[in-house]
Order: C-alpha cells, then structure tokens, then sequence
C-alpha cells in the first residue's frame, strides 16, 4: 500500500509542477487548466468513472486500486471539464 500511495502522490505532484510550469509561462493558464474543478459534468463524470473502476478494482484486486481508481476520475474530469472559450 506505501509503495502505491507514493506512486500515486509522485503522479499527483508532477501534475502541480506541470500546472506551475505553464503559469510561468503564461499567466492565467492555471486556472484553465483547472476550471474542470468548478464544473458540475465533469465532477459527475470523474466521480462516476472513480466509483466504477475502485469497485470493480477492490473486488478483483485490493482496496489500494481505490486510489488509482480516484487518480483515473480526477484525469477523466479534467478531460471532460470544459474551458471556457475565448471570442
């Protein structure tokens, strides 16, 4: 479980510096990267896909494929978020 829960906090970690990286470069682009955070669809659609895959992987698995299965939900929402579109 240690070595899973690392894992999955060394992902999560190199998302932020991602994020940060590209603040620097262009300012304001954090908060586009972020706006799935504040949007209702792809909240459902992340937790959704978090509670089918940590179930069907604490079944076949063990209970630490829960926390890939909520790594894989906060991907799939910041995919599905939708960002606001300039004119």
């Amino acid at each position: 479980m240690a070595v899973t829960l690392l894992t999955v906090a060394i992902i999560v970690a190199a998302l932020v510096i991602r994020t940060s990286v590209a603040e620097l470069r262009a300012p304001g682009s954090a908060r586009r990267q972020w706006a799935f955070l504040t949007d209702r669809r792809a909240w459902a659609i992340g937790v959704g896909t978090a509670l089918v895959l940590g179930a069907f992987g604490w079944a076949t698995a063990d209970p630490t494929a829960a926390l890939w299965a909520a790594l894989a939900g906060l991907l799939v929402a910041s995919l599905t978020g939708t960002a606001e579109k300039d004119d």
